[in-house]
């Protein structure tokens, strides 16, 4: 590649990164705003189906197939886990709690990656600082429940713990989602797979949508301007920009490198909670997310260390 080439794809390579980084850690502010207008169900349904279409009708303008059976089967699986399980428990945790706390429980992504990607096992084990990571990351986990446990067991105030839970449930859904994709790709286009998958995502949405009345007492004429801003913003940057940035991004640069978006977004998402939203955000909570950030980056460093390890098992 001649210098002018490797100059502009480090350009492409800082924008794409930031947009990840900024745009998927603000996402959690804007679904808390989309969701002053928009029952939970419904904004991911109108989310999800909406930005499917875009994404598939510009597959078909660029002369793409789009209409294969196996792509579309496989990447509607990828796509009912990551987005219907794992972001749709964020739309619904956000009801309840607030968007930076759930910002921090989601961080533990990564430390369930590594727990379930049972293939890279003798890779991910071998190295003493993703154990070391592994154990940390676990006592964060029990840092962020353990305010909440306590409170139960003391019957003190709403502990809100079936909420945090279901955050979880959420996490590993988004882990299965991804493991079942890196083992399970179907090849063609990304642009394609992604189509489909936010497309299958906004099925179940619009099925529970219906069946929780959403659907049909809604009227679309009391919907702010800020949720309507705050939901398109979900579809152009979040489900559009970032996804599409996240995906060539992993064609492109190291896995481990593109996975710190995980600790990244976190601190986006308290700073626009905490001074745009006037949430509240406990000491301890913090030190949880902390200890959290911690585990991720020593379990991402000995990744980084084994890329050329990793490819060559791949």
């Amino acid at each position: 590649m001649s210098e002018a080439g490797k100059k502009s794809t480090s350009f492409w390579v800082i924008i794409a990164f930031a947009t990840v980084y900024i745009v998927w850690g603000s996402t959690y502010f804007f679904i808390l705003l989309a969701l002053r207008g928009f029952p939970p169900m419904l904004l991911g349904a109108f989310r999800f189906i909406v930005a499917g279409f875009i994404m598939l009708l510009f597959c078909v303008l660029r002369g793409e197939k789009i209409f294969q059976a196996k792509q579309i089967r496989l990447a509607s699986i990828t796509g009912v886990l990551l987005l219907f399980g794992g972001t749709g428990a964020v739309i619904w945790v956000e009801q309840i709690l607030p968007s930076a706390l759930v910002a921090i429980l989601v961080s533990a992504a990564p430390f369930w990656f590594v727990l379930l990607d049972r293939p890279m096992w003798n890779v991910s084990f071998s190295n003493k600082s993703t154990i070391t990571g592994l154990v940390i990351g676990f006592i964060g986990i029990t840092l962020l429940f353990g305010e909440k446990m306590s409170n139960i067991f003391s019957g003190v105030g709403n502990s809100n713990i079936g909420s945090m839970l279901l955050i979880l449930l959420g996490s590993l859904c988004w882990t299965f989602g991804s493991i079942f994709s890196k083992y399970k790709s179907s090849g063609g286009s990304n642009t394609v797979n992604v189509g489909w998958q936010m497309f299958a995502a906004g099925i179940p949405f619009t099925i529970l949508s219906i069946i929780t009345g959403e659907a049909q007492h809604f009227n679309w004429s009391t919907v702010p301007l800020n949720a309507w801003l705050s939901i398109w913003y979900l579809i152009l940057f979040g489900s559009i920009a970032a996804y599409t940035a996240y995906i060539w991004l992993l064609q492109v640069r190291p896995s481990a490198q593109v996975s710190t978006y995980a600790y990244v977004n976190p601190v986006v998402a308290v700073l626009l909670g905490v001074f745009f939203a006037s949430e509240k955000i406990s000491f301890l909570q913090i030190s949880g997310l902390v200890i959290i950030l911690t585990s991720v980056l020593l379990i991402n460093l000995s990744k980084y260390r084994n890329t050329k390890k990793i490819q060559s098992i791949r």
